[in-house]
Formats: structure tokens, C-alpha cells, sequence
């Protein structure tokens, strides 16, 4: 079985070949670890082979591992799981980015809720972007207005959108989607002052990550490709 050190060096050798290929600059696609289910010892692994941002999805089961490792300050927290209204206030106090708003009470929430001394919370808009009735995300018509209100909450850093499209489509199917969402970004940025500019495209996963650095993703979740097999819990 590969390490995780290993599958780490395989998965950003797939980000830099990919970011190439589209022609855009070394550098421009950060990899986040989605650790959820994993327990924190693979995170000091994943640490040491010089991976610090990680993606959790579980507010508790995240909140016991960033306790478990207050010795790697370096570590850098994002929560990409649905959000609910009474977990705002530990995941303002514990995230450096939230990558799952899908509505405004939940942003102003996060706002209000964010110690003073931090820096503003760094937030991508969920948008359900192939319109599925079961998948979470503001709908596409609604993220302009949505992200001109977030943009105005002054502990709030919004800085771009997030998409999970949906994984039965077909590659060519799936790519447009992240199309659309990056074209989605471009027609927001075109009602934002240019010191709002949203820089954040938050797409792609193990089996798609080429697919969606073609489209200009700045971060893909990748978890499978690190860790293996995600372990089912419940």
C-alpha cells in the first residue's frame, strides 16, 4: 500500500502536470487534504510530508483532531460540510476558511461570531451548480445577490464560490459544470469593487481534479487519492 507521503507527492505531481497543461501559472492550484473520517495521526503524517491545509466536513469529530494537534500551528482548517446554524459559532472560532455557505443567515452568523483579533474568515459560496433537489448550495440564479451581501459583512473575507457537480455525469457533462461555475465567478466579479474581486474557485476531487484545473479551479478536495477508502462511521 502506497503512504500517505507518496500518494501526497502522486496527487500534487497530477495538480502541477494539469496546471501546465492549461497554461496557467505553477503555483495557482493549492491541494486540500479532506481528512474527514481520518484520524488525526494521518493528518501529522500528511503534515510532514509538508501538506497543511485540511478539509473537514464533521464539526465535532473536526474539533477533536484540531485539539489533538495544537502542536502543528502551522495547520490550516477549512470546513466544507453543510453548516448548521447552531455550529456557526465554534466553526467562526476554529476555521481559517469556510467553503459550504449557502445562505445568508448562516454568513451573518459566521460574522457576528468571529473573535475579535482574528483575521476575517475566509468564505467560498456553495452553489449547486447542476441544480440537484437533494445536494446542498444556494441556487445559481441566487449567488450574485448572495455574494454581494456576504461581501459586505466586514468579518467575512468572501473570496470565491464552491461546486461539487454531480459525480454520475459524464466527464464532458461534469467539465461544463465547472465551466459554469467559473463563469458564474466572472459574472460576480463584474458587480464587485476590484479589492473584492473573488480569486477562489473550490472544485474538483480525486477523480476529476484535471478536469476542473482546466476550468481554473484554485483548490481541489482530494481525499480518496491520499488516504485511500474513506472509512464509514455509524
Amino acid at each position: 500500500m502506497s503512504s500517505i507521503a507518496d500518494n501526497i507527492e502522486s496527487v500534487t505531481r497530477r495538480i502541477q502536470k494539469a496546471t501546465i497543461d492549461a497554461g496557467r501559472d505553477a503555483g495557482s492550484v493549492k491541494l486540500l487534504a479532506v481528512s474527514k473520517t481520518r484520524p488525526a495521526d494521518d493528518i501529522s503524517t500528511a503534515a510532514l510530508a509538508g501538506q497543511l491545509a485540511f478539509g473537514e466536513n464533521y464539526l465535532q469529530e473536526a474539533l477533536d483532531k484540531i485539539g489533538q494537534l495544537t502542536d502543528i500551528p502551522e495547520l490550516e482548517w477549512h470546513f466544507i460540510g453543510p453548516i448548521q446554524s447552531n455550529k456557526t459559532r465554534a466553526i467562526a472560532e476554529h476555521f481559517s476558511w469556510v467553503h459550504s455557505v449557502d445562505r445568508l443567515k448562516v454568513a451573518q452568523r459566521l460574522n457576528d461570531q468571529r473573535p475579535d483579533g482574528q483575521p476575517p474568515l475566509n468564505i467560498c459560496l456553495q452553489v449547486n451548480i447542476d441544480q440537484e433537489p437533494s445536494k446542498s448550495g444556494c441556487q445559481p440564479e441566487e449567488a450574485i445577490a448572495l455574494a454581494l451581501a456576504i461581501s459586505e459583512l466586514p468579518s467575512l473575507r468572501l473570496r470565491g464560490l464552491m461546486a461539487i457537480p454531480d459525480p454520475q455525469q459524464p466527464d464532458e457533462e461534469r467539465r461544463q459544470s465547472f465551466r459554469r461555475l467559473a463563469d458564474l465567478r466572472h459574472a460576480i466579479n463584474l458587480q464587485l469593487p476590484p479589492d473584492l474581486a473573488l480569486d477562489t474557485l473550490s472544485m474538483g476531487m480525486s477523480d476529476d481534479l484535471e478536469a476542473a484545473i482546466a476550468e481554473g479551479a484554485t483548490w481541489v478536495r482530494v481525499g480518496t487519492a491520499l488516504f485511500g477508502a474513506r472509512v464509514k462511521t455509524g
